[in-house]
């Protein structure tokens, strides 16, 4: 009776082994990767709900005028550091009169040409603003000089002074000669011939 049992016993013992055998070979190769699987679903479906709520946020009229009150803000700060080529003109214009106002003597201004001839010089890395040097000469005391160099760091669009290299007067008087190179950021023209738009 006891070794009818025992084979009762053991075949129970085999069916339930392969049973589990058979459970895990199934939870393997169907369902972990459905898990993965679905995980990864629920990550992409997490996206696609926040960019639709951010396109339904996009969409209210609100946003949209706070969005381009934002925009013009931030292109009249654009306007403070970049000019137009065109509007280099005024520029030269602008530094001549603080020249002026700041009493310096025998003023000079000129455009500095690259080695290819061309007064602009192209930025690396930078696609829609490009470089432009300006050279200035005046005589002038330390004063005036000072005075001068704190306006045209002030001013809008903001200039930069590149170089600037001072010579002593020979017979000990009280104005310097000054030469110094200013640099300015130029908004780029497009191949149209039209100012990029940034």
């Amino acid at each position: 009776m006891r070794s009818i049992y025992r084979k009762h016993l053991r075949t129970t013992a085999l069916i339930w082994a392969g049973c589990c055998a058979l459970f895990l070979l199934i939870y393997i190769t169907a369902l972990a990767p459905q898990k993965e699987s679905s995980k990864w679903l629920e990550t992409l479906y997490l996206v696609k709900k926040q960019a639709y709520e951010s396109a339904q946020v996009a969409a209210r009229d609100e946003t949209k005028s706070e969005l381009n009150k934002q925009i013009e803000r931030l292109q009249d700060r654009l306007r403070d550091f970049v000019i137009d080529l065109e509007n280099s003109v005024d520029l030269t214009f602008d530094i001549s009169q603080l020249a002026k106002e700041k009493e310096v003597t025998s003023f000079s201004i000129s455009s500095v040409k690259g080695k290819d001839g061309r007064t602009d010089s192209e930025i690396p890395g930078c696609e829609h603003i490009g470089e432009s040097f300006i050279k200035v000469s005046f005589n002038a005391g330390f004063n005036h000089f000072a005075s001068l160099l704190n306006a045209l760091e002030r001013h809008r669009p903001v200039l930069f002074v590149d170089k600037c290299k001072i010579t002593c007067p020979e017979q000990g008087g009280s104005n310097h000669s000054v030469n110094m190179e200013l640099a300015v950021f130029v908004r780029k023209k497009t191949s149209g011939g039209t100012p990029n738009a940034i």
